[in-house]
């Protein structure tokens, strides 16, 4: 269980995950679009884009409260 500090820095940091997430998104798309792309850097960004998305959903975890069954 977080502390209600722990709890405002994952907050905060949970939205820079998202925003980093939706502009990789965007660069993404932008470098799909663009002939020819380059596929060796659209894989790194989707990637990383992965590794975001997996820390989004444990800092998510850590703030919902726990429900017991």
């Amino acid at each position: 269980m977080l502390n209600e500090e722990q709890a405002i820095e994952a907050r905060a940091t949970l939205e820079e995950l998202h925003v980093e997430h939706r502009d990789l998104d965007l660069v993404i798309d932008h470098l799909l679009l663009s002939p020819p792309p380059d596929e060796l850097l659209v894989r790194r960004l989707k990637k990383r884009k992965l590794l975001l998305k997996d820390r989004i959903n444990q800092l998510e975890s850590a703030l919902e409260p726990d429900v017991k069954a």
